[in-house]
């Protein structure tokens, strides 16, 4: 998937601004890390799910949340991480009893807990997951990006994370210790309104009915 949104976006010039990651297990894997790099260089943000252990990440090695899309594809450093790892939390702010968490491995939090989705069979269920608060990470990327198509990668991720609600719940086991605030980030993803430099000239108006002018 990783492979083919990459080509999608340099080849074919589709606008692809992140994949969303709802899923987890196995270990390091040097070819999966290569994809995500180059597809942070073409601007892709990866979104990936902090997983359900209620494990510390900062303690252990959960792939692909633990990966770091810090090196460009030619081996330089990049300069910034196009990862974006979420965790869980209930209706109330609370981190879901199953949500794994890290102080520097996850960033924020996003609803994970009895969401309503779609199912196969044309169906909906409500189900509980990091999985489920990937997603809504996914979104707010997406959206972002076409409030403002100017707007960077780096700055969508800035964007985002500058923007969460401060929760306690988060403080202390996520980056920025707080959870998605798409209210807040939509402000920083507005574009800027430019004045119209000048004024119009040579302007008149001829009354044609009663509720018309030309």
């Amino acid at each position: 998937m990783l492979f083919r949104s990459t080509a999608l976006k340099t080849r074919l010039g589709l606008n692809i601004v992140a994949t969303s990651n709802s899923w987890g297990g196995g270990g390091f894997s040097q070819g999966l890390l290569d994809a995500i790099n180059r597809g942070g260089d073409a601007g892709i943000l990866f979104v990936a799910a902090a997983g359900n252990s209620n494990a510390n990440n900062d303690a252990g090695s959960y792939y692909p949340a633990n990966y770091q899309c810090t090196t460009t594809a030619l081996g330089t450093p990049r300069g910034w991480d196009c990862m974006l790892t979420v965790a869980a939390i209930d209706s109330a702010g609370a981190k879901a009893s199953f949500s794994s968490y890290g102080a520097t491995m996850v960033d924020l939090g996003a609803p994970g807990v009895g969401v309503y989705s779609t199912l196969p069979g044309n169906s909906y269920g409500s189900y509980s997951g990091t999985s489920m608060a990937t997603p809504h990470v996914s979104g707010a990327v997406a959206l972002c990006a076409s409030m403002n198509p100017s707007m960077t990668a780096f700055e969508v991720r800035s964007a985002i994370l500058g923007s969460t609600a401060p929760t306690a719940s988060m403080s202390g086991i996520t980056v920025t210790g707080g959870r998605l605030d798409v209210g807040s980030m939509a402000a920083s993803c507005t574009t800027a309104t430019q004045p119209v430099e000048g004024g119009p000239t040579n302007v008149t108006a001829t009354a044609v009915s009663a509720t018309a002018i030309r």
